[in-house]
């Protein structure tokens, strides 16, 4: 059996970030019924962009296996890309970063996931597309954390095989961040992952739609997220921070200060959940653990793509050391 400290599931992409320039006439419209910001440009025009930047090995759970990385753990990720160019460069991504490719399956004659990310202000608007892979669990490893988020939607049967391998397993710590495909599978198909996880991230509107509410206030999602079975959750809610529950005390989480303004908000929630199970996995308790997330989080922003600006061990734990005073969770 081949152990490791950290080990993610999930599809490793890779990210073109194409940067709307100023003068393309790209703008943003309030959806009053949706309640979220719209990319607007003209239809039919051609539309002028400054650069594009394509970064390597990303994805929900790849970024979580770097960020587990530069943190000192020793990480893997279980994930399936095609053999190709692009391929190859994802590989040797990871292994600059010491991220284990025991796990990642090259699949002969299949493509690897590329996604185009059209990149306005500090927010952006990313095109999908997941391949058909073959996905298989292996059975030959062990963990002290399983970090579990986005697969793409012909991955059904596969978390049916993740929930035997967590079962024959009851060791190993779960944590979820669900992906888009996952929390359209709903919570009954996968209520036994929600039930296993020590660990469970979302965003506030990501809550509403799992449980199904339109509830705003931010107690009740938690308790109800957590009454759905895992034992700690963790709601992030934008400029208003985050918010945790264990079933006994309510935090309120606040933002680490910026060094700058944002430059790139894509990665941000990834860092966020990964860091904190990683200072998990480091022996931190919870209490500390939920102010290493928005450090890492921070710092990501002010890159371009999820994991350039992820921080290692020492300059994590240096800006927790230089964190203003009232850097602190308040129980609410």
């Amino acid at each position: 059996m081949k152990k490791f400290d950290f080990v993610s599931i999930g599809d490793i992409v890779t990210d073109a970030f194409i940067r709307l320039a100023a003068a393309s006439g790209a703008d943003t419209h309030k959806d009053d019924y949706k309640h979220r910001e719209e990319l607007c440009i003209s239809f039919g025009d051609k539309i002028p962009y400054e650069f594009v930047k394509v970064v390597y090995a990303v994805g929900n759970s790849t970024n979580a296996a770097i960020a587990a990385a530069r943190l000192g753990l020793n990480s893997a990720n279980i994930t399936n890309q095609g053999q190709d160019e692009v391929g190859a460069k994802n590989l040797a991504t990871l292994k600059a970063d010491n991220v284990a490719t025991d796990y990642v399956i090259s699949h002969d004659g299949m493509i690897s996931n590329y996604h185009y990310v059209l990149w306005f202000g500090t927010e952006r608007t990313i095109l999908v597309k997941h391949e058909a892979y073959p996905y298989t669990m292996p059975a030959d490893f062990t963990t002290n954390w399983l970090y579990l988020s986005s697969l793409g939607g012909t991955s059904g049967e596969f978390h049916d095989d993740i929930i035997k391998y967590i079962e024959a397993h009851p060791e190993i710590n779960l944590a979820f961040q669900p992906g888009t495909f996952q929390i359209t599978l709903g919570y009954d198909r996968l209520k036994k992952i929600y039930e296993r996880s020590n660990i469970f991230f979302c965003n506030k509107e990501e809550s509403q739609l799992i449980l199904k509410t339109e509830e705003q206030d931010i107690k009740k999602l938690l308790t109800s997220m957590q009454a759905s079975g895992p034992k700690v959750v963790v709601i992030t809610d934008g400029p208003n921070g985050a918010y945790s529950y264990d079933g006994n005390k309510f935090y309120s989480i606040p933002l680490y200060p910026d060094i700058a303004p944002p430059y790139d908000r894509t990665g941000a929630g990834d860092a966020y959940a990964s860091t904190i199970v990683s200072a998990l996995a480091l022996g931190k308790p919870l209490e500390e653990a939920l102010l290493w997330g928005p450090i890492n989080s921070m710092f990501v922003v002010q890159k371009i793509g999820a994991t350039e600006g992820l921080l290692h061990k020492q300059e994590l734990e240096k800006c927790l050391t230089d964190a203003p005073i009232d850097y602190k969770l308040k129980e609410i």
